[in-house]
């Protein structure tokens, strides 16, 4: 069975509680069983891990280089300044997509720069939960392609 690493950084713990009108009102535990029943039909399984920490995060990356096919990456604010993070993930040679919840662009100017996107295959802001699904979606057609399929 292949597995995908679901990575989610600082405060998304809370997600539901934590502003809601920006957030939305799923939990991360709705998320992660919503990017598992999108993979399942591949035959993959979801590696969640939250961690309020850039190094515990780091640490899952390293974990989890070596056997996942693909992550899906919500920084958080590490987007911004989660320099060890991007170290991490340019050292990680399967897709992966980063993901927010809110539109970062409409919101504060210091978010308008994500230090990490650059590396990544991909990057879906501003739909909510609907994010991950799509990122999901994404990374199944990303290693379709990858493994020679049309």
């Amino acid at each position: 069975m292949s597995s995908i690493l679901l990575l989610n950084g600082p405060n998304l713990g809370i997600l539901g509680e934590r502003e809601p009108e920006v957030y939305g009102r799923e939990t991360l535990g709705d998320i992660e069983k919503m990017v598992a029943a999108e993979v399942a039909e591949a035959g993959w399984d979801v590696i969640p891990v939250q961690r309020e920490g850039e190094g515990e995060l780091v640490r899952a990356v390293h974990e989890h280089r070596a056997t996942t096919v693909g992550a899906i990456v919500n920084p958080g604010a590490l987007m911004i300044a989660g320099w060890s993070l991007r170290d991490a993930l340019a050292a990680y040679d399967p897709p992966w997509i980063e993901v927010h919840l809110s539109n970062v662009w409409a919101r504060e100017q210091f978010r308008h720069e994500s230090v990490l996107a650059p590396l990544a295959s991909g990057v879906v802001v501003g739909l909510g939960a609907l994010g991950y699904r799509l990122a999901a979606q994404a990374l199944l057609r990303l290693c379709e392609v990858g493994a020679g399929q049309p």
